[in-house]
């Protein structure tokens, strides 16, 4: 009898596990698909696109080192702005998804990125993304990021 229940626990334990691997897979999938449009609109200049992935009251925060160590503020729309007013120039942020990390609704994502205006390299750095799982999906609820011009891969 006790082999009998212990067996059963372990099945029941190796389900959920992957149960829990599987929906963690397309989780972390569905995370990174609402970071890759937002950069994908940013390419295209399509600022509702870019609107799309963000949260409401979302924040957009910049780490500036010329000066000392200054935290940076972009206003989400003078970002959106910036975006949509057509320019001759591609703004190409080249990101890799370096950390995923998911519990419930909320995601942090870490990403070592190249940004690019046309074909000419601007800076580098890393963002630090967090997501909020809403009705409507993943959302980008803040973004800050690392902006530097050496030490770039």
């Amino acid at each position: 009898m006790k082999k009998t229940v212990l067996s059963l626990l372990l099945l029941l334990t190796a389900g959920s596990t992957a149960a829990a691997a599987q929906t963690s897979a397309s989780e972390t999938a569905a995370v990174k698909k609402t970071i890759t449009t937002f950069f994908d609109g940013m390419r295209r200049g399509d600022s509702t696109m870019v609107r799309g992935t963000l949260a409401p009251g979302a924040v957009l925060h910049t780490i500036n080192t010329r000066t000392g160590v200054q935290l940076g503020t972009e206003k989400v729309a003078e970002f959106l702005k910036a975006v949509g007013t057509p320019h001759k120039e591609v703004y190409d942020e080249r990101i890799s998804f370096e950390q995923v990390l998911i519990d419930a609704n909320l995601a942090s994502v870490w990403t070592p990125y190249q940004f690019y205006v046309g074909p000419k390299f601007s800076h580098c750095g890393y963002n630090s993304f967090q997501l909020v799982k809403l009705a409507e999906g993943w959302r980008i609820v803040h973004i800050i990021d690392t902006r530097r011009k050496d030490g770039c891969k």
